[in-house]
């Protein structure tokens, strides 16, 4: 149990990095408000509207490619602060673009910051966070997300009630893209109150600093075993290279890194989340009544994702992860019979189906694998590891926002979503066949266990893995 003093301090550490999450949930969000007024005053087919609204990606793969090096190089937080300075330049940009190619190219640079910030957030909280708690900590990323997400249709619904639709076309849509600047600065804020990762300083030689952190995180008997044990880590583990990701055992925590990175997206959630009010109105709602039905997912999200956070230290990553996929495959089979049937007379059975599929996502694949690829690498390859299975994360988020309004033109809302409910019983095997159990081990614990060398592999494999 920590002490009261510090805990606190580990809260403070744990929400301000967290508050990460606001930017990307805030842009995630944003665009679907936004699109419908863009895609009118600019004519844009739906190719160009997947564009303008996965161009973002184009900057976070660049940007969690990069994160891993610079990150090493110059500090967890001081890449961070870039991030948030990106973000706030991206929201300007957005808000005054004076055409297509400047928006596009504003939101690019906003998807370098949400980038950096989004694989950053979650490593250096699994660096700092204590075993015990780390799993509702690390959580805190995804919370922030959702909080974000939820605000931002709000937000929407209000600026689009605040105005004509004429003026919702010219320059509602301004005003949704600008409020971008407040979770930047929020965040950059922030930033100014936490210190720099522990295990960062350790590997840069700054010994005496990182003991101080970790000291007023888990007290001095916890802070001097700590500290013995990322030194090991370090001095085990010299090199950092890329190529040590393709060595046996670590190669096996790359892929399930990246299975977890790419089911984070490709299960469906972001569809929703994207194209929303298109989603709605296509099933008979009106008059800004498809906001408002994307407000009540929103809020939706937040209260499970809560759930997830009461939750995930003890029921476990693995468990949670198996339930709600499985969970996400019943809704997605019953959101595509919605459109396979009548869907303009199921508005409200809609929002029923979409609410229960965004719950399972929220306790499950939402918030667990931004918790658990920080912590399933070695501390000399983490923030590498996670800057490049977070590109696969980004790559998919992309895919996602490119080709979803080209499937439902082409192909239908029926066979779209019985298409992802597959996606979801894929995302179950996996689960269940190659996923580990993390939960109260601490980050050096789960490093050996990937290493093909160690005398306790077994060990720590019959503790880490639970049976379902």
């Amino acid at each position: 149990m920590l002490e009261k003093h510090s805990s606190w301090y580990v809260i403070l550490i744990a929400v301000s990095a967290g508050v990460a999450g606001l930017m990307y949930g805030f842009d995630t969000a944003v665009i679907s408000g936004a699109i419908g007024f863009l895609a009118e005053k600019y004519s844009l087919s739906p190719a160009m509207q997947g564009w303008v609204i996965s161009c973002v990606m184009i900057g976070g793969v660049l940007g969690v490619a990069l994160s891993g090096f610079l990150s090493d190089k110059y500090g967890r937080k001081n890449i961070m602060f870039l991030s948030a300075i990106l973000f706030i330049i991206s929201a300007l940009g957005s808000a005054f673009a004076i055409g297509v190619p400047m928006l596009i190219f504003a939101r690019i640079i906003g998807g370098f910051g949400i980038g950096f910030a989004s694989a950053l957030s979650v490593t250096y909280i699994s660096e700092c966070a204590p075993p015990k708690i780390r799993g509702r900590l690390g959580s805190l990323y995804q919370l922030f997300t959702i909080f974000g997400i939820c605000a931002t249709f709000y937000i929407n619904y209000g600026v689009a009630n605040s105005g004509s639709y004429a003026w919702g076309l010219d320059t509602g849509w301004r005003w949704m893209l600008g409020y971008g600047v407040f979770p930047g600065l929020i965040f950059f804020v922030l930033l100014f109150f936490i210190p720099e990762s522990p295990r960062f300083l350790m590997q840069k030689g700054r010994e005496k600093e990182a003991f101080q952190t970790l000291k007023r995180i888990n007290g001095e008997t916890v802070a001097k075993q700590e500290a013995k044990e990322i030194k090991i880590s370090i001095e085990t583990e010299k090199s950092s290279s890329v190529r040590q990701l393709l060595k046996p055992g670590i190669r096996k925590a790359m892929g399930v890194g990246i299975f977890l990175a790419l089911f984070n997206q490709v299960i469906g959630m972001n569809a929703v989340t994207y194209y929303g009010p298109d989603i709605f109105r296509s099933v008979g709602f009106e008059n800004n009544t498809e906001f408002l039905a994307t407000s009540i997912i929103g809020s939706v999200q937040v209260a499970f994702t809560i759930v997830a956070l009461l939750l995930i230290d003890k029921l476990g990553r693995k468990k949670l992860m198996a339930i709600g996929s499985s969970l996400m495959a019943m809704f997605m089979v019953l959101i595509g019979s919605v459109f396979y049937f009548e869907p303009i007379h199921s508005g409200p059975l809609l929002v029923v189906f979409v609410a229960g599929f965004t719950a399972a996502f929220c306790v499950s694949m939402g918030p667990i694998p931004w918790i658990m690829i920080p912590e399933i690498f070695p501390n000399h390859l983490r923030a590498k590891a996670v800057g490049i299975a977070t590109m696969f994360l980004w790559g998919a988020n992309w895919a996602i926002g490119q080709f979803t309004p080209i499937l439902i033109t082409n192909m239908g809302g029926a066979f779209t979503f019985w298409m992802f409910a597959v996606i979801n019983v894929v995302c179950f095997t996996f689960v269940m066949t190659i996923v580990p159990e993390t939960k109260n081990k601490t980050l050096e614990e789960i490093g050996r266990f990937w290493n093909p060398k160690s005398v306790s592999k077994e060990q720590i494999l019959k503790k880490n893995l639970t049976k379902i």
